[in-house]
């Protein structure tokens, strides 16, 4: 008996023109789902010091521009006041905060603009997100040129107080 001999293994080559094919397909699909972030806010935010009294400076101060958030007590906004005076307890309000912040900058004259700072006092069981819209309407808007327009640089809180200490 004669035994036949195999041929030696065969060359398997694999197509790759269809993996190339669905590689560039994803990428084109990531490239065209990407969601360009709008530019964050740059906070200068001076946070209060727990238990340490505030030191003088021999410096001009300039009065501090007072904005306060009142809670419900849910957590939502009940109300935001600009030195006293109401301006609602919607988003709505938080366009007008921006507008009196804008007014005042404006009155206020460009030198003494960058000295101005806002202390911002809001209830102890307040949502973040009505803080953050605070703070978002006091430091400045987007303008129709898609460039940043800051209104006020420096940001600080007043200590918080929790319920039942006399404060909310």
């Amino acid at each position: 008996m004669s035994r036949r001999e195999r041929p030696g293994p065969e060359k398997i080559e694999m197509n790759m023109s269809a993996m190339i094919d669905v590689v560039f397909q994803l990428l084109i699909f990531f490239m065209l789902t990407l969601k360009i972030v709008e530019p964050e806010g740059d906070f200068n935010i001076n946070m209060p010091a727990v238990g340490a009294p505030s030191q003088p400076t021999d410096d001009i101060q300039l009065p501090d521009i007072k904005v306060k958030l009142q809670a419900n007590p849910d957590g939502s906004l009940a109300g935001v006041y600009l030195g006293g005076t109401p301006l609602g307890n919607d988003q709505n309000s938080f366009k007008q905060l921006n507008l009196e912040i804008f007014k005042m900058i404006t009155q206020a004259g460009a030198d003494l603009a960058k000295e101005m700072e806002v202390e911002i006092d809001a209830d102890y069981n307040l949502h973040f997100r009505n803080v953050i819209n605070a703070v978002g309407a006091c430091t400045g808007k987007i303008g129709s040129d898609g460039n940043i327009v800051k209104y006020v640089e420096k940001i600080k809180f007043s200590p918080p107080k929790p319920p039942g200490s006399g404060g909310a």
